[in-house]
């Protein structure tokens, strides 16, 4: 499908991604970030700060955007990576992946300039972005182009739109190893059979499950996310008084947000010369009611056929 390719009132080239039965997405070129993702009721799925501030040329608090290639503090735009402050270009030869005829897409690059010679030395970023009915899928991909093998550590920063962070529940994590970011990265053992929120978390699960489900009990859906290539989960709300703390982040904004990454932390990705290391994300919503039994989430986790 062509692309839709547009100047904003601020400046900043944006790409709209449209399918046929309704849903959508934009993509701004700097930070290589998705800013919106509305489904066919044109619902905006995505959480954006109410404090962002589109006019300057740095990382905007919300969407979807690649933290490469460190990671850090979730709460921390500084930690992240200088990927979301770089101006990204259309990737005109996005091989060896092949062509979405059947989908919406857009293939991004960016490519190691002199100020990133930090670590890595040097690389090529690429990103795939597609979307169809109820999905949305990247493809973030690495090449090392120095001749000096490196490391590094990678998320996709998902911040989802719900309805109230204490009626969320996020099922796939239970019996899991985690580090706690809010304790001095302690290792502990997720004990609860879902996770719940009635105060700040910033969590990074690891080995997580390749499927993890987000209920938002209130809207009555589930976000289903999928990922391959990133064994950790990290999971990170402010709650109030952290939130407030956060000078692009509106006071409330913590009750209507809940950000979900698929990551590698733990163990860094080490790439030799010319080696390319390839992830997957899917992120897909469901009508659900768990409260009234409707869905079972575990149904979505493992794939058990919906009644």
């Amino acid at each position: 499908m062509p692309l839709n390719v547009f100047q904003d009132k601020d400046g900043l080239p944006r790409i709209i991604l449209t399918e046929p039965k309704g849903s959508s997405a934009e993509v701004l070129l700097y930070g290589g970030q998705i800013v919106s993702w509305k489904n066919q009721r044109k619902e905006e799925l995505l959480f954006m700060s109410s404090k962002a501030n589109w006019k300057q040329h740095k990382a905007i608090r919300g969407g979807i955007s690649a933290c490469f290639p460190r990671f850090g503090d979730l709460g921390s735009l500084e930690q992240l990576g200088f990927a979301r402050n770089r101006m990204w270009s259309l990737d005109r030869d996005p091989s060896p992946l092949p062509p979405t005829d059947n989908q919406s897409s857009v293939d991004i690059i960016l490519k190691s300039t002199g100020v990133d010679l930090k670590t890595p030395r040097c690389f090529e970023f690429r990103l795939r972005i597609s979307l169809s009915a109820g999905k949305l899928i990247l493809i973030p991909r690495v090449r090392n182009t120095d001749n000096k093998a490196f490391s590094f550590s990678f998320a996709l920063c998902n911040h989802l739109s719900v309805s109230d962070i204490s009626e969320v529940r996020i099922e796939g994590l239970e019996t899991l190893d985690y580090f706690d970011n809010l304790m001095n990265r302690s290792r502990f053992t997720e004990q609860a059979d879902a996770l719940t929120f009635d105060g700040e978390m910033d969590r990074v699960y690891l080995n997580s499950p390749t499927k993890i489900a987000i209920i938002d009990h209130e809207k009555k859906r589930t976000f289903v996310l999928q990922k391959k290539g990133m064994p950790d989960a990290v999971v990170w709300n402010p709650w109030s008084k952290k939130g407030k703390a956060i000078p692009d982040l509106g006071d409330d904004d913590y009750k209507i947000m809940i950000c979900m990454s698929s990551a590698t932390i733990d163990t860094p990705i080490l790439l030799k010369p010319s080696e390319e290391w390839m992830g997957y994300q899917e992120l897909s919503t469901v009508s659900s009611s768990y409260c009234s039994g409707q869905l079972d989430p575990r149904k979505v986790l493992y794939g058990i056929p919906l009644t």
